[in-house]
């Protein structure tokens, strides 16, 4: 027991002034937070050589913190993933980027599957189990200016979140 003194006694004092400093996050930075953590982008690879020009338009609209991927052969998919705390204002320039670069959105992947200020585009790192189509007129909604954040998530989550039918080779039979 005598043994045992001197490392409880150090474990007291440890605790004691770590008692003193306790963690937290105060308002301003969270604050300093920003709207969108990371953005990760997959294009054809005739974009390969216009990363520079990329970046700088992304940076332009607030989506600075962007990793691009190229396709090797074929076109990425046609599909927008974002978090469930990305901005509106920034979710709208992801799809308008999407939209440009990828020739397209007809497919959305829920935010439960990302980071809450994440945003992904043409990934295909997900399959047709939680690829949600989205046909224009959804899309022109999802692009409304005047949709705030939480107006433009509850959309987004309505898309999300209707039952999928099974696809491929197995039809939602066991293995």
């Amino acid at each position: 027991m005598t043994r045992c003194l001197p490392l409880l006694a150090t474990g007291l004092l440890i605790g004691l002034i770590g008692a003193g400093s306790p963690v937290s996050i105060s308002a301003g930075e969270v604050a300093s937070l920003p709207p969108v953590s990371r953005v990760e982008v997959v294009l054809a690879k005739e974009y390969r050589d216009q990363v520079a020009v990329l970046k700088e338009e992304f940076g332009q609209v607030g989506l600075s913190n962007v990793h691009f991927q190229f396709a090797n052969w074929g076109k990425p998919p046609q599909n927008i993933g974002l978090g469930r705390d990305v901005p509106a204002d920034k979710a709208r320039e992801a799809i308008r980027l999407a939209l440009k670069y990828n020739l397209g959105v007809s497919i959305l992947l829920p935010e439960r599957l990302f980071p809450p200020r994440f945003i992904t585009i043409a990934s295909s790192n997900y399959d047709d189990t939680v690829e949600y189509p989205i046909d224009q007129a959804s899309l022109v909604k999802l692009q409304d200016p005047d949709l705030s954040t939480e107006a433009f998530h509850r959309l987004y989550r309505e898309l999300t979140s209707i039952p999928l039918a099974p696809k491929g080779r197995n039809l939602g039979r066991p293995y």
